[in-house]
């Protein structure tokens, strides 16, 4: 924790209120992007200080003195409604109640009631209608902690108003149940990890509440569980991901919270592999700071609402430091995965996830999303490959279309589904219905056939269309040399062998043209450079049927064998394990 915050702390303003470590910016003002700076390593120093004497917090008292005050070039200003400002005042919130004793009590009666004033403008601002509701959460808990002033009635309804994101076994949506909506990482590390801070906070006085949020946790653990392979990695799926080992968060709020949902060493674990994982990827800059990306630095992968300071809200990893060290978590051996099935359907997430030997990977429906559309809208999510996103140009190759179906009318401007009209989890199949314009419809069908898996379309068109349909996006290193690469586009299969990994998507029919695209660099999330099977097709107007079995191994020398089988029939498409038994059966009238 104190590798992460020391350099960037040497990029504070002379008032230590404000931390500005590089020249990008985000959508916001520049000043929240600076206290973001200030207020995010605060998730880390604070559970450190729980319990353990460090340099840190004149630093922070400093700052948060003159950041409050009015009168000082350094003032954070006042807050309007959806303000970035707000989301950095639940580190302030949580450190008044966990550290009192060196973010309150040292404080002159002045100082804090300039801050009791800044803070209280998170009570009459709004907010966004999602997990931001527990920002006002934690920063009322925390003022209340102090006996400060505080708006409890405000916490209790945005408290109310957060239960009803509640999906039942586990599961939340990060705001009202609809598709703009998908279930993320705002699950586990906000909607879970805060409500566990609430219930070991605050829990005396709401019980029911807290016993509520430990409960769903509970079994949200024995969810989530799936979504990290053995070294500690997690499936790279949906925004935000620039926050890196916040992924670890959940694991670290279970602790936090006493919520013993798997063993302490199981637990302990996931949390520690996940964060030793990152540690050992080219995540930093040459001074020591986070870069913004994903394995390595790309802002073609960001979010509008990522600044400079963002990916420190991976600190929030960092709660069982708060944790004395003869709590069980810190007492246990830190333990592999338990022993978990090849195929796991999460109907609530919209998503299998197949977990063969070193490759982990989910099939998924997509969702449409404001924050990047190819973080919803693949068909599959790898740890070993990741998933890209779009480019710089519209044309074939350059939109992102690793595992995902792309369609044109002009066969430049691509559309990939962003929402379905209709879906369906039949145990490990997943089908859907896409209607990208006006007299065209796509119906799909996903299954695992491990290692392998099958996607089923059926085009209905009134026009031309053209299709682009990817495999997984495969790392080109090692092209230096040629004995290292093969790519082979040829009787229906487009296949890429490179030393870190093969790669390929078989047409079911040979009704279509294979290729091996080379993606924009640095679009990608694991690797800058890398390359995509694709399969592509014109289709008349009419009905088409058209079918593909794909397969990725992390082992480049993997062999390319025989894939499961795919037949048309008088009614659709029938598929077939590679051991001859029935996996799909597509018909029309499924939807």
């Amino acid at each position: 924790m104190s590798q992460l915050v020391e350099p960037l702390l040497t990029h504070a303003s002379p008032g230590n209120a404000r931390v500005r470590p590089t020249a990008t910016g985000a959508h916001f003002p520049a000043v929240a992007a600076e206290l973001e700076g200030f207020a995010r390593p605060l998730w880390g120093v604070v559970p450190l200080g729980v319990h353990s004497d460090i340099d840190y917090w004149s630093f922070f008292r400093t700052g948060l003195t003159n950041g409050t005050d009015p009168s000082h070039e350094e003032y954070w200003g006042d807050v309007d409604d959806h303000s970035q400002k707000l989301v950095e005042m639940a580190a302030i919130g949580v450190g008044l109640a966990l550290t009192p004793e060196h973010l309150w009590e040292p404080l002159s009666e002045p100082e804090r009631n300039r801050l009791v004033s800044w803070l209280n403008q998170i009570n009459d601002a709004e907010l966004y209608d999602c997990n931001w509701l527990f920002f006002r959460v934690m920063v009322n808990v925390g003022l209340r902690s102090v006996g400060a002033r505080h708006d409890w009635e405000q916490t209790q309804s945005a408290l109310d108003r957060l239960e009803t994101f509640y999906r039942g076994d586990g599961w939340y949506t990060d705001g009202p149940d609809d598709e703009h909506n998908p279930v993320d990482y705002y699950v586990p590390w906000a909607m879970h990890v805060y409500g566990l801070l609430y219930a070991a906070v605050a829990g005396e006085d709401d019980p029911e509440r807290a016993d509520r949020f430990r409960a769903r946790a509970e079994k949200f653990a024995n969810a989530h569980i799936h979504w990290f392979d053995e070294t500690g990695r997690a499936l790279p799926y949906g925004r935000s991901l620039t926050y890196r080992f916040a992924q670890a968060s959940f694991w670290g709020a279970l602790a936090f919270a006493g919520v013993e949902s798997l063993s302490w060493g199981v637990v302990r674990g996931l949390w520690a592999r996940n964060i030793r994982w990152w540690l050992d990827q080219p995540i930093f800059t040459d001074g020591g700071l986070l870069s913004v990306g994903y394995r390595y630095p790309s802002l073609k992968v960001s979010e509008t609402y990522n600044s400079p300071n963002s990916p420190y809200w991976a600190m929030k990893a960092f709660l069982p430091l708060a944790l004395r060290p003869t709590h069980p978590f810190w007492q246990a051996d830190e333990e592999p995965l338990p022993e978990l099935p090849e195929t796991t359907a999460q109907p609530e997430a919209e998503k299998v996830v197949c977990r063969d030997d070193d490759h982990l990977f989910a099939l998924s429906l997509t969702r449409d999303s404001h924050h990047g559309r190819e973080k919803y809208t693949k068909f599959a999510y790898s740890t070993q490959f990741a998933f890209s996103v779009a480019g710089r140009t519209p044309g074939p190759g350059q939109a992102g279309h690793d595992s995902a179906l792309a369609l044109s009318l002009d066969g430049d401007q691509f559309k990939i589904p962003a929402s379905f009209t209709q879906t369906r989890v039949n145990g490990s199949t997943l089908a859907a219905r896409w209607n990208p314009w006006e007299g065209v419809s796509v119906e799909t069908w996903l299954a695992p056939d491990l290692p392998w898996h099958v996607r089923v379309h059926r085009l209905q068109t009134d026009r031309v269309v053209h299709s682009e349909e990817g495999g997984f996006a495969v790392d080109k290193t090692g092209d230096d040399t040629a004995a290292n690469v093969t790519h082979d586009s040829q009787n229906g299969t487009a296949l890429a062998r490179y030393p870190n990994g093969v790669s390929g998507i078989s047409d079911g029919f040979g009704d279509r043209t294979p290729a091996v695209v080379v993606d924009d660099p640095n679009t990608n999330l694991n690797y800058a450079r890398t390359v995509v099977p694709t399969l592509r097709a014109t289709h008349e107007p009419g009905e088409h049927w058209f079918a593909s079995a794909v397969m990725a191994s992390p082992d480049g020398s993997t062999p390319w064998e025989q894939g499961p089988t795919l037949e048309r029939t008088a009614t659709g498409v029938v598929a077939e394990t590679t051991n001859g038994e029935k996996l799909l059966d597509c018909r029309p009238d499924d939807f």
